[in-house]
């Protein structure tokens, strides 16, 4: 799979954002016992998402929205989170195209509802509006601790091996030079922007209290933490330059595993940055 082709809009996938979206979707909520979006709209976009299969009603019984919702997304969270992660994206535009985000529509889904899948979706580093509309928290806004935290959503996410988590919203820069930016501006209250990446992360590697050159004799916690230095500045040189916020963060070469795998280490990296950090 070439990882240089635009990816279809998603949004997080939690434990936390998949109980919210099914109370959200939970006709057992409404006082009429039934509003849109219908079971057939829903199963359309189990067919977008391309996980139809994971449906529980497939099996031949009825069963509620909620129960087909929390299936197929815990089915997603487990074995293929990228697509959930696209389910989720298309769920909330779903409820939206409906008017469930406006109060006094026969659609509507609730002021705790809703306020639920808000928060759920910013402690996950996204915002949604109230008009429904879902939007990653853009990070040049934030500074101090709730930059902190917007970053440390990205991590998790990044963790996961989810490939947009290595692009940080708003900065202009991958999650781990937005990291070590972040540490820099935190330690000594600025950073260089003109900085290369190895000598950026070198400083917020130092500003950490972390080891990022070769001793003669180090501890064993001196050489993770090279590792970590080295490991990053190699993720960082598969980077493509030229088409980084179009889905596209690594370069045309890169198969779909090494890109998971580079994003996955470069949350790690960006965690032991940000624990350090404290």
């Amino acid at each position: 799979m070439d990882t240089n082709q635009p990816k279809p809009a998603s949004a997080p996938l939690t434990d936390a954002v998949i109980a919210a979206l099914a109370r959200l979707m939970d006709d057992s909520q409404s006082p009429t016992g039934s509003r849109q979006p219908s079971h057939s709209e829903i199963e359309a976009q189990f067919r977008r998402a391309d996980l139809i299969q994971a449906d529980p009603s497939q099996a031949g019984r009825p069963i509620g929205k909620a129960k087909r919702i929390r299936g197929v997304l815990h089915w997603a969270i487990e074995n293929d989170i990228e697509r959930g992660e696209r389910l989720v994206y298309l769920l909330v535009a779903l409820v939206r195209g409906v008017g469930g985000f406006r109060e006094g529509s026969s659609n509507f889904a609730g002021t705790d509802a809703i306020q639920d899948l808000r928060e759920a979706f910013a402690s996950e580093g996204f915002n949604l509006a109230e008009s429904g509309e879902l939007l990653p928290t853009v990070l040049d806004t934030l500074t101090g601790h709730e930059l902190t935290g917007a970053l440390k959503a990205y991590v998790r996410r990044a963790r996961r091996g989810v490939l947009d988590a290595a692009l940080v919203t708003g900065t202009g820069k991958d999650l781990v030079e937005a990291v070590a930016a972040h540490v820099l501006v935190q330690r000594f209250g600025n950073y260089s922007e003109t900085a290369h990446f190895p000598t950026l992360l070198g400083q917020a590697f130092v500003a950490a209290e972390l080891c990022a050159v070769r001793k003669s004799s180090p501890t064993p916690q001196e050489q993770m933490d090279l590792a970590l230095y080295e490991l990053a500045c190699a993720v960082n040189r598969l980077r493509n330059r030229e088409g980084t916020g179009h889905g596209r963060p690594f370069v045309s070469t890169v198969t779909q595993a090494q890109a998971r795998t580079a994003v996955q280490s470069m949350g790690l990296v960006a965690a032991r940055l940000l624990d350090a950090l404290g």
